[in-house]
């Protein structure tokens, strides 16, 4: 183990290494809006599906406010060739929803879901059946025994709602015990809040994989708004890089580009198992650094 440190010319330099078959990588979407959002995004599926991912993700709206969008956008990329995960959050849901919701999964030969806790839908008073994710991954698990492999969230720098990290461990623990499988982080920049909250995950003895959410950085005020939002934190040394470079969005691009992939690498090298990419519904920036890690087809 050992600290992220700056680097200014990764760009130019394939790091000399390569994924491990035990170390897959994986990229989320949210559903479009539109047909030409659709459109765009059948054409972003077959360029990443170019480094040969072991699925993608697609994200729910609160509440099941994008539901039809989700499945359809799973169904897409199902018949491009890949298989596909749909998100699914519980607050707000009954469970006659969810059971309905689990069956057409089934049918539609979907066998991974991201399970999820998500938010109260805005005027919204009634929060449903369920108030937690392992309430929603215990249930899943009552109603189709291991059909599906579950994922769940986790985050080494703290669910911003957590009183403290204790908590937030305890509370990670209960889903893992629950039934799920595996577990994607909230993405960060800070290599060693991912080892410790490994090693804090390990003397508690949950040994289920947790893959770290990586978030390409391309536009810095975006990125700053999703990360106050989700208890993110961007090191002082990158947010002052990023504020230096101004509008220069491919001057960000490089160095995000830079920073994230020296990050996978350590990642990579501590022996994380696997990379699971916030894409954006975009290409380029996840396959620059996966050019970066060596990776084939990138």
């Amino acid at each position: 183990m050992y600290p992220l440190t700056a680097l200014t010319n990764l760009s130019t330099t394939v790091i000399n290494m390569a994924l491990e078959s035990n170390q897959p990588i994986s990229f989320e979407f949210f559903p479009p809006k539109t047909a030409e959002g659709r459109d765009k995004l059948l054409a972003v599926t077959s360029k990443l599906g170019k480094v040969n991912p072991a699925y993608f993700s697609v994200t729910f709206g609160a509440g099941g406010s994008t539901q039809q969008g989700t499945i359809d956008t799973v169904l897409d990329i199902q018949q491009q060739g890949f298989s596909a995960a749909p998100h699914l959050s519980c607050v707000g849901s009954t469970k006659e929803n969810i059971r309905q919701i689990l069956a057409n999964y089934q049918s539609q030969g979907i066998d991974r879901i991201v399970a999820l806790r998500g938010d109260i839908p805005s005027g919204t008073l009634d929060a449903g059946e369920f108030r937690y994710a392992n309430e929603l991954v215990g249930f899943i698990r009552e109603e189709t025994g291991d059909h599906f492999h579950l994922e769940v969230a986790a985050y080494p720098e703290i669910h911003p709602q957590a009183n403290n990290a204790q908590t937030d461990l305890a509370n990670f623990k209960q889903k893992v015990e629950a039934g799920a499988n595996s577990a994607i982080t909230q993405y960060f920049f800070n290599f060693e809040a991912y080892v410790r909250f490994v090693e804090d995950c390990d003397k508690m003895g949950l040994t289920v994989p947790i893959v770290p959410g990586i978030m390409p950085i391309t536009n810095y005020s975006q990125l700053a708004r999703f990360s106050d939002m989700c208890g993110s934190e961007i090191p002082r040394w990158i947010a002052k890089r990023l504020e230096g470079f101004a509008d220069d969005r491919e001057s960000i691009k490089a160095f995000g580009t830079d920073v994230v992939s020296e990050l996978c690498q350590s990642l990579l090298d501590y022996g994380c198992p696997g990379l699971h990419f916030y894409s954006m519904n975009q290409a380029e920036s996840s396959l620059a650094i996966c050019r970066n890690l060596g990776v084939e087809g990138a």
